[in-house]
């Protein structure tokens, strides 16, 4: 990569931002691509996201990322959001158009592809989803989207009900939703099961919300999380005989959705996903 003093600045706004893998993802891309940009990493303590998105706005950045905790807090700080982000109500990339910065949610999409990918399709499928954070509110909004009928579960069954309330509203129909007692009970009627939680995640790779028994050769199974072999969730679908599909799928192309809006061009999803594999150990 030639630095120059024409070069572009994209960058990722979070805390912690120190273990993405963005940077070398996009900058992987952007250098098979012989493109003159730059991406980096900037640490942004809550505090300072206001500060942070009008000095970016001042040095004309071509747009940024965001992560961990302020998808939320950026919104009142843009001058506008797309569809997608206004409905979900978080916002991971923003593009800046001569000084006016616009927010995207690529989250959803991005998980979407995933799944496509590795041939699981949503639509008129019935589809389990586990938590009722922001990675299951950008994903239940994106499969409601696209003709899947969703039903979230959460252990906080009132959080599950507040998410199904507001999709109700945006698409005009019951969007079912429970506690976790009920899994085994939805299971039976589901084609898919999505895993939005933290269970699971490094160090306790050998945690899942889902008995092995209950999964079965019919039902595709995607999981958020990534680790190397599979989180616990993954690999015993795949024993159970399921298509499966994990979350470095999502990372690679909401990431491939992020570099189309800021440089306009198609980046090479192969290199994108050699370079993520290379870096998580996959």
């Amino acid at each position: 990569m030639n630095i120059t003093g024409k070069t572009r600045l994209i960058c990722l706004i979070g805390d912690p931002v120190s273990s993405s893998v963005s940077p070398a993802m996009q900058n992987a891309a952007l250098t098979a691509m012989g493109l003159d940009y730059v991406y980096l990493s900037l640490r942004v303590a809550s505090g300072d996201i206001s500060a942070a998105v009008n000095g970016l706005r001042a040095l004309g950045v071509s747009g940024f990322n965001v992560t961990m905790p302020h998808k939320l807090a950026v919104i009142p700080l843009l001058d506008g959001l797309d569809k997608a982000a206004a409905d979900i109500g978080a916002v991971n990339t923003v593009v800046n158009r001569n000084g006016e910065l616009k927010g995207y949610n690529t989250d959803g999409e991005g998980f979407l592809r995933s799944m496509r990918e590795a041939g699981i399709e949503p639509e008129r499928k019935k589809i389990i989803i586990l938590g009722a954070g922001g990675a299951s509110r950008a994903i239940s909004y994106t499969l409601a989207n696209n003709g899947a009928s969703v039903t979230i579960l959460n252990r906080d069954a009132s959080r599950a009900a507040d998410m199904a309330e507001t999709l109700s509203h945006t698409f005009g129909y019951a969007v079912q939703h429970g506690g976790l007692t009920s899994l085994e009970a939805n299971l039976t009627r589901a084609d898919i099961l999505i895993n939005t939680t933290s269970v699971g995640m490094k160090p306790d790779t050998e945690s899942s919300l889902v008995p092995p028994a209950l999964l079965r050769p019919d039902l595709a199974v995607c999981d958020v999380l990534y680790c190397p072999g599979g989180t616990k969730l993954i690999r015993d679908a795949r024993a159970a005989g399921a298509k499966t599909a994990d979350g470095a799928g999502m990372v690679i192309w909401q990431g491939v959705l992020g570099f189309e809006l800021w440089t306009g061009t198609t980046p090479p999803v192969d290199v994108m996903r050699e370079t993520v594999v290379r870096e998580l150990g996959l």
